[in-house]
């Protein structure tokens, strides 16, 4: 049995495989699993993997939730033992005040691990175009790929659940918790390893600091950040906590790999080859998944918009799923391609209407996720049960999580790479009609605009 080197707890489903991608790719054997898995599971069927994640959904609960349910389930990961245990955020640092709030985590974590010194924090990821630069954030958006502030991303500046007004990500996170974070900035990751070390001891000498923020430009910066979070996990032993992006996994295993702890050649990617057909289940409302919606239609896809404020009232959404069951098994009886989505881009005038219908009933904006997701989980499983289909895209990090789990699947491993943060996967279940379904799991910001038929062929050309 291999050391295992770390254990994550995504914060949606899409950001979950996303961390198993970064670690998977670099030669550290790793599988995610729905719920915390007992140690029996571990030996018995994965005896060999280094790395494993528990996928989670708290970037749609309110703090009230966190401290009920993600509580326990950071004390859990506590306890098995790995030297990092990485608590996985969105890329685009997805969070408020009252949703999935990472200044909460950051409190829950200086009380579980009060052994630990600091918190370290990594949101830039080079290779998926996230980028940290003196503290404020930058993300990749669109087809061209123009990069842009935070604040100005024209998605994530007006997200309908977590807007992000500050790019400065110590500034948003003091709307969150009065915690102080500090910041290791470019020129502070520049040079010999110990000079790099000593200002990290500097910025720790003020014995009030939390967390400190490692700034992300490229490979180099990102490599440092790793060393220097591997030499502190390694002076603990109860396992450091970290709150990151999958940052956190390309920081570590660039780290490793250079101490010749991992081996990045033994990958292991399987041939998915092509699917006859394909179902696509959206709850993303990003212009990213919106042209891929677009392509798809363009190309022969079958569409049907959710009436998801149905699903918001219990005595009227049954008969809504069904009604709905009832229009999408013809098309795949007809061989088409099948793609169910909420909404097409941040315009659409479905998402005003849903705002407006959830304010006047008193409900908060991350209930959508919960209360859509759940009905869109059973009716993606009426769906798979009634046509024997076996590859699915699900795109939405908080729609991914709820459909996930109403499949019955208890763990995932990536089989085989689609594009950087969206692999396709392989689902272990102990239903047979699951087990081995293929399933991708899509973030809003990912993919081109061809990355359905990607899915559908099952490779990235």
């Amino acid at each position: 049995m291999k050391e295992r080197l770390i254990c994550y707890y995504g914060d949606d489903f899409t950001g979950s495989t996303d961390a198993m991608e970064a670690l998977a790719m670099n030669g550290v054997a790793t599988v995610l699993f729905l719920e915390p898995p007992s140690a029996e599971l571990l030996a018995e069927r994965f005896p060999n993997v280094q790395g494993f994640g528990v996928a989670g959904v708290s970037r749609s609960m309110t703090p009230e939730t966190m401290e009920r349910e993600l509580r326990p389930a950071l004390e859990l990961l506590k306890s098995y033992g790995t030297a990092v245990v990485h608590y996985k955020i969105c890329s685009t640092f997805d969070s408020s005040p009252r949703a999935g709030s990472i200044g909460k985590v950051l409190e829950l974590a200086r009380e579980i691990y009060s052994e630990s010194r600091y918190v370290p924090i990594v949101a830039g990821v080079p290779i998926l175009k996230r980028y940290t630069v003196f503290g404020h954030h930058f993300a990749a958006a669109g087809a061209d790929g123009e990069t842009y502030r935070l604040d100005r991303h024209p998605t994530m500046s007006r997200h309908p659940v977590t807007p992000m007004p500050e790019s400065d990500l110590r500034l948003h996170l003091r709307r969150q918790t009065d915690l102080p974070v500090a910041l290791m900035e470019l020129p502070a990751l520049e040079g010999e390893a110990g000079e790099v070390a000593a200002r990290l001891e500097r910025r720790l000498s003020d014995k009030e600091t939390a967390a400190v923020l490692f700034d992300v430009l490229d490979e180099s910066r990102l490599e440092a950040a790793g060393r220097l979070i591997w030499r502190e996990a390694s002076d603990r032993r109860t396992g450091l906590f970290v709150i990151g992006s999958s940052g956190v996994e390309y920081a570590l295993t660039s780290h490793w790999a250079s101490e010749g702890l991992i081996d990045r050649d033994a990958v292991h990617w399987q041939a998915a080859g092509e699917a006859d057909q394909l179902l696509v289940v959206s709850g993303s409302c990003s212009p990213v998944t919106q042209a891929q919606i677009e392509r798809a239609l363009a190309q022969g896809y079958a569409g049907i918009q959710m009436p998801v404020q149905d699903w918001l009232v219990p005595e009227r959404a049954e008969a809504s799923r069904r009604s709905l069951l009832k229009r999408v098994l013809p098309l795949v009886e007809e061989g088409r391609n099948v793609i169910l989505y909420s909404a097409i881009g941040p315009e659409d005038p479905a998402i005003e209407a849903l705002r407006t219908d959830m304010r006047a009933r008193g409900l908060e904006p991350a209930d959508s996720g919960r209360l859509i997701g759940m009905q869109l989980g059973r009716l993606t499983r009426e769906i798979l049960q009634a046509t024997g289909l076996r590859r699915i895209l699900i795109a939405g990090g908080d729609t991914s999580g709820y459909v996930t789990r109403e499949l019955g699947i208890y763990a995932m491993s990536c089989m085989s790479a689609i594009v950087p943060g969206g692999p396709l996967c392989r689902c272990y279940a102990e239903d047979p009609r699951m087990d081995g379904l293929q399933l991708s799991l899509k973030g809003g910001q990912v993919g081109g605009a061809d990355y359905f038929e990607r899915v559908r062929r099952g490779g990235p050309s």
